[in-house]
């Protein structure tokens, strides 16, 4: 290529960096107020108990503010404590990748030849590597292993040792499947190779660097405000389920809005640094196999996401490299529709500097309308009730498998609720739902299965007692 040439590529590259770099004229910039109205417009039309949100740009905190009251009839504040549920393995892919640089964790070796005690009755789990455990390839699957039988460990060790009889569901690198042990296994690794627990270790080298003075990795040293079910529109205080959630790697961290600003800051390459650049863009790289990275959901336009779950909070967290905004989304309320994700849409267009559409509450609509369902269960089961001696009288003449066939319709609510977790699990992609989970954040679906199912089985009681006391007079 000659001198000229590259000359002109160069001036035009640079004129187009300029050009990406400066927003136009017209275009509307994030502040504080317009996110703050928007926010709580939000809150006021889900209804959603507590929620805290902070935006990020650089180094500066745009907006942290909480929105709501816990169940002390307290306000919600940036500085008010949540589970932020599986955006915590973002926060563990950091500790570990901490440790990588300092030589004590080698990424591309076994996880193995680095934690003796891990041993699956598996022969490939030998090669998976800590990697792989960081972007969910290494064949983990809620599939093959007895995520019931893990939410009881009592420590990270514990919970290793208890893979001992697992299996995995492909060869580590060949495929992509969200599991919890992943990071489990590797905050365990986090212990074993600094010498610390894992709780110890955070607060030394992520949360104080950071000034993360509301957050930690288990409710022994913050507690964080009481999540909330939805129940037919209505907010229901609950404990957070039993579980392996302390000092867990995949979903243990407790955080507020303010904390979430300095990680957001950090993870965008700002502020106080936990990791060189280099590392840092290791950690955002996706897997060959899936657009996951080190903790963290690739998105098509280059920005990066995560979800956490539980069973009474969620959470999201995002951040835009290219940009350098941030954003944290926290609430104290699960249930069959993610506020925090409808907030991110918001505040998303904010940055863009679009007018956010205007909030509805899909999760009441829902859930009126499953209470409709419910009611109309209860009401054709006492009709189904009251009028089986006739449905008796008129069907005694049938042949019986044709009244037999005319009663077994009434199962299938039944049979539907009782297939319910094993279903859902199917079309969840592998992940395990439990009898307990879905009496939850699901809890008005579960509820109103359960009604339907109910009230079939007793018209059809009903209608065989008819039946046979018809024939015994008979």
């Amino acid at each position: 290529m000659n001198t000229r040439r590259k000359a002109t590529i160069a001036t035009a590259a640079a004129i187009a960096a300029i050009a990406l770099a400066t927003p136009p004229a017209n275009a509307a910039e994030p502040n504080a107020t317009a996110i703050d109205d928007y926010l709580t417009e939000l809150v006021d039309t889900t209804g959603v108990p507590g929620l805290a949100a902070t935006v990020t740009h650089g180094d500066q905190v745009i907006h942290a503010a909480g929105y709501g009251h816990d169940t002390n009839g307290d306000p919600i504040t940036e500085h008010t404590p949540m589970r932020v549920a599986s955006v915590s393995k973002a926060f563990t892919s950091t500790a570990v990748m901490i440790l990588a640089e300092e030589g004590r964790i080698a990424l591309d070796d076994t996880v193995a030849s680095q934690l003796p005690e891990f041993d699956m009755q598996d022969p490939r789990a030998d090669h998976i590597t800590v990697r792989q455990l960081l972007n969910q390839t290494s064949g983990f699957s809620d599939t093959t292993i007895d995520v019931v039988e893990l939410e009881t460990a009592t420590s990270l060790q514990d919970y290793v040792t208890r893979l001992g009889d697992d299996t995995l569901a492909t060869d580590p690198g060949t495929d992509w499947a969200y599991c919890n042990a992943n990071h489990n296994v590797a905050a365990r690794l986090v212990e074993v190779a600094s010498g610390q627990p894992f709780a110890d270790f955070m607060q030394e080298r992520v949360f104080n660097p950071l000034a993360m003075t509301d957050s930690a990795t288990n409710d022994h040293t913050i507690t964080p405000a009481l999540g909330h079910n939805s129940l037919f529109g209505l907010w229901i205080p609950r404990e957070e389920a039993p579980g392996f959630l302390t000092d867990s790697g995949s979903g243990g961290i407790i955080s507020s809005a303010a904390d979430m600003a300095q990680w957001l800051i950090t993870q965008n390459g700002q502020g106080e640094q936990l990791l060189t650049p280099e590392t840092l863009q290791a950690l955002h790289t996706p897997s060959p196999v899936q657009d996951y990275a080190l903790g963290w959901d690739v998105q098509p336009d280059g920005t990066l996401v995560h979800s956490g779950n539980l069973m009474t909070y969620n959470a999201v967290q995002w951040i835009d490299p290219a940009t350098g905004y941030g954003i944290a989304v926290l609430t104290t309320g699960a249930g069959l529709a993610d506020v925090t994700y409808a907030a991110l849409d918001g505040l998303t267009a904010i940055l863009d500097g679009e007018t956010p559409e205007t909030p509805t509450n899909p999760r009441g609509t829902f859930e009126l309308a499953l209470a409709a369902v419910a009611l109309a269960a209860i009401a054709l089961a006492a009709l189904g009730i009251t009028r089986s001696r006739r449905w008796a009288r008129k069907h005694t003449t049938l042949r019986a498998p044709a009244t037999w066939l005319r009663l077994t319709w009434l199962l299938i609510p039944a049979a539907a609720f009782a297939a319910y977790p094993a279903g859902v699990s199917l079309i969840s992609g592998g992940r395990t739902i439990t009898w307990p989970s879905v009496w939850y954040f699901a809890l008005p679906f579960t509820l109103t299965l359960l009604i339907t199912g109910l009230a079939g089985v007793a018209v059809l009681v009903a209608r065989v007692w008819r039946l046979r006391s018809i024939g015994s007079a008979s």
